[in-house]
C-alpha cells in the first residue's frame, strides 16, 4: 500500500521557518579552529588504524 505524506499546516501564531543570524568573525574563527582540530584528530586515528592493519608503514 502506497501512503503519501500530506502537507503539515502551520499552526496559528507559530512560524516554522527560521532565519539564522550571520556569524561574527570571532564565531567563525572558533568554528574553524574546532573543525581543524577534528580533522587533525580524525587523520591521526585513520593513520593509526592503517598502521595497525599493516596497510601503511609507520612514519
Amino acid at each position: 500500500m502506497l501512503k503519501i505524506m500530506g502537507l503539515i499546516k502551520e499552526p496559528k501564531d507559530i512560524d516554522f521557518s527560521t532565519k539564522s543570524e550571520p556569524w561574527t568573525e570571532q564565531e567563525l574563527s572558533e568554528f574553524r579552529k574546532i573543525m581543524q582540530e577534528i580533522k587533525s584528530r580524525n587523520a591521526k586515528i585513520k593513520q593509526e588504524s592503517l598502521q595497525e592493519t599493516g596497510k601503511v608503514q609507520p612514519t
